[in-house]
């Protein structure tokens, strides 16, 4: 004689087998995964230490990086301090080399005899390219060592010869109807010191440089000097 179950029953039964395997089936794969060596919660650990050190290493990176940057960047302050105090000492250097070129003149000058000395003579005239192309720079010493009772009253001139385009061109500074530009005057007992700048093209090529020197009232330069270029 069978025993009648209710339906109820013999559906939580069937809810008791299946919930039993289940938890098997999920504890024999998760202890196969652990065997074979697959453990997920090893594995997440492992990869949360990697992540870690990873971005340990992306900071310390970062950091030579900026300390890099940052050496670089002194050694870039020292090499232009340097390259500054070079190039004050070159023209440190070219100007003592130029008073001593005038001090020279001067000595021989004064050692010579007054009445045979030129009224006016020009001295050490040099015309030097800048580092910009189409500038240059100049300088000379005018003397007046003759017999004279008053001082020297004049202006001068610069006669640019050069080759533009192909062709030769002359420039005179300064220019001609130019009004008011005193920088060219002149006005002295027995010497002068001049030096300034101008300014050409510059595609052009400049060959020489005349400076001629005109006395007030006299039309034809008293003194004239060339200085080549290159």
């Amino acid at each position: 004689m069978r025993t009648h179950l209710p339906w109820y029953l013999r559906w939580i039964g069937l809810a008791l087998v299946l919930a039993v395997s289940g938890a098997s089936a999920i504890w024999i794969y998760d202890t196969g995964r652990r065997f074979a060596g697959f453990d997920h919660r090893e594995a997440e650990l492992e990869i949360a230490s990697m992540r870690r050190e990873r971005d340990a290493a992306n900071e310390e990176l970062s950091r030579l990086r900026d300390l890099a940057a940052a050496a670089e960047s002194k050694i870039a302050i020292e090499r232009t301090a340097q390259q500054n105090l070079a190039k004050q000492l070159r023209v440190a250097e070219t100007e003592a080399a130029r008073l001593r070129e005038e001090l020279a003149v001067f000595e021989r000058t004064l050692s010579a005899d007054p009445k045979k000395a030129a009224p006016l003579s020009i001295q050490r005239f040099k015309v030097d390219p800048e580092l910009l192309p189409g500038e240059f720079r100049f300088h000379l010493l005018l003397l007046a060592m003759g017999p004279r009772r008053d001082d020297f009253q004049g202006r001068y001139e610069l006669v640019v010869n050069l080759t533009e385009n192909g062709r030769d061109a002359m420039i005179t500074l300064p220019r001609p109807g130019t009004t008011g530009d005193h920088g060219f005057d002149l006005g002295f007992k027995h010497f002068q010191r001049i030096q300034g700048s101008f300014r050409v093209n510059p595609g052009a090529l400049v060959k020489s440089v005349q400076v001629r020197v005109y006395e007030i009232g006299v039309s034809q330069a008293r003194a004239t000097q060339t200085a080549t270029i290159g």
